[in-house]
């Protein structure tokens, strides 16, 4: 959104080919459209093309539920995977979390602040702790308790609180359990984990403490969507720190909390923002 109404933004990529950034230049012209941001990069060795562009609506030729039929000609003459969302349109975000709160208090409070685009329609964890703080914030808590024998029921009645909500992007903010296969594939690139550790590196629960133990300089932290291969999704965000051999376990972990936070919030800014295009296990993340 800007100072003169929502905006447009065209995300594609293709195969690297001469005539991509005119064509798009030119339809978003020939309409009478504002380009206020435009981002591109070429994957050389892997010959792909992507493009983020953002145009305004105000004055636009066309309403916005004909653009896409305008569009298709030109991205089927180009072979573009591409998508078009409005900046009006609001995503809605559940959160999940269990018994480590910095993550999801840091989140509350961006959301509190307006520092954060979409809607925060709930919080849901598989411990009670977080409700008093969720709550104030006006924020629906959803208490599901998970067990190895009713984990699948957990998940099913998951699944229903958020659908029922509308939910678009669920944010794993430090929620320590595994989402399954069926899952994941109700969101595809769309649940955003933060792992504390700087992927791919010290895999498992604890990951601070095999890095103390093997005397590391710089420990991170690493947001990347959620696959059905565990802490194997694409990569969004990663941010590292300094560490010394002074420093105790507990300090690593206080240093990567700090990190976590910053990272997470991140990685849902620019999603929320239409910043991230995922191909293969990779993504390129506009600025």
């Amino acid at each position: 959104m800007t100072a003169n109404g929502p905006t447009a933004t065209l995300r594609l990529s293709c195969a690297d080919q001469p005539g991509v950034v005119a064509a798009v230049s030119a339809f978003i012209a020939r309409n009478n459209g504002n380009i206020i941001h435009a981002e591109q990069h070429t994957d050389a060795a892997a010959g792909i093309f992507f493009q983020r562009v953002e145009f305004q609506l105000e004055g636009f030729a066309m309403a916005r539920d004909e653009i896409d039929a305008a569009f298709t000609p030109i991205a089927t003459d180009l072979d573009l995977t591409w998508s078009l969302r409005f900046s009006d349109e609001v995503r809605r975000v559940a959160i999940l979390c269990s018994r480590q709160g910095h993550c999801l208090y840091d989140l509350l409070g961006r959301w509190d602040l307006g520092e954060m685009p979409g809607e925060l329609a709930m919080v849901v964890s598989n411990h009670d702790d977080h409700r008093d703080a969720t709550e104030r914030m006006g924020v629906p808590f959803h208490h599901l308790p998970v067990a190895k024998e009713t984990k699948l029921e957990a998940e099913v009645e998951m699944l229903r609180l958020l659908e029922g909500a509308g939910v678009d992007v669920v944010v794993m903010a430090r929620y320590m359990q595994i989402l399954s296969e069926g899952f994941v594939a109700r969101f595809p690139n769309r649940i955003i984990n933060i792992h504390h550790s700087f992927l791919p590196a010290f895999p498992g629960g604890r990951p601070y403490h095999q890095a103390h133990a093997r005397g590391v300089k710089l420990i991170g932290v690493t947001a990347h969507y959620a696959t059905s291969d565990l802490d194997e999704g694409p990569i969004i965000e990663q941010d590292v720190v300094r560490v010394s051999h002074r420093d105790p376990v507990t300090e690593l972990v206080r240093k990567g909390r700090d990190l976590e936070m910053v990272v997470l919030a991140r990685a849902v800014r620019a999603h929320l923002c239409d910043k991230i295009l995922v191909y293969g296990n990779k993504t390129v993340v506009f600025g």
